[in-house]
């Protein structure tokens, strides 16, 4: 807008901020907050991972270029979801339909290292067309096999969850005694929840 003295000023509104804090409204189907749980390397990262589903086969990943590491993260979900459709999404073919998915980086990391459950999670809540819970975010690391991955750092995920508003955390349930170490003040800014594989956090994770 334009200043009393013709100077052109930016002014804040809500709407700017929406993309990088946690909402406690869901998100449409399709959409989940995600931390990628960074590694010796990299620190923990806020992204918000989005498929959208139409007809068709196969999922198609709209970045460009597509960092490896998402894509090996998306691999993961996408062949997770066709060996467990049945648990996870009951009488659904997911072979009948076409996922288009996008990784948007809060953070300075922008690989979406270490996202298969998360993107499991968005393209099963598009599929069935139900949102995930308001103000929560998924964090965890598939592997081809099903396997949760250990969280080498569960206490910097937490902090970041806490950080960016969060107000519900999914982890696995490996992370449990690690978090122990958890500051008190950040403990009591923030539900943790514990998966013990994929169908129970994508079963918590999704609106009653």
């Amino acid at each position: 807008m334009l200043g009393v003295d013709g100077i052109e000023q930016f002014v804040s509104t809500p709407e700017l901020h929406t993309n990088e804090t946690i909402e406690s409204d869901p998100l449409p189907p399709g959409q989940v907050w995600a931390i990628s749980p960074g590694g010796q390397d990299a620190s923990p990262a806020l992204f918000r991972v989005e498929a959208a589903t139409g007809p068709g086969n196969g999922v198609r990943i709209l970045n460009t270029p597509v960092p490896p590491p998402f894509r090996e993260s998306v691999r993961y979900g996408e062949q997770n979801l066709y060996i467990r459709a049945k648990e996870l999404v009951g009488d659904r073919d997911p072979r009948a339909h076409e996922f288009s998915i996008q990784l948007r980086a809060m953070d300075v990391d922008h690989s979406g290292q270490g996202l298969g459950l998360p993107v499991l999670v968005a393209l099963c809540s598009g599929l069935i067309e139900r949102s995930v819970k308001g103000g929560l975010i998924i964090v965890g690391a598939l592997n081809l096999g099903g396997s949760i991955e250990m969280i080498p750092n569960p206490v910097a995920v937490a902090e970041l969850a806490v950080e960016k508003g969060a107000a519900v955390l999914l982890m696995p349930i490996s992370s449990r005694r690690q978090l122990f170490d958890l500051p008190d003040d950040m403990a009591t800014k923030i539900n943790i929840e514990f998966y013990a594989d994929a169908a129970d956090a994508f079963s918590k994770a999704i609106t009653d």
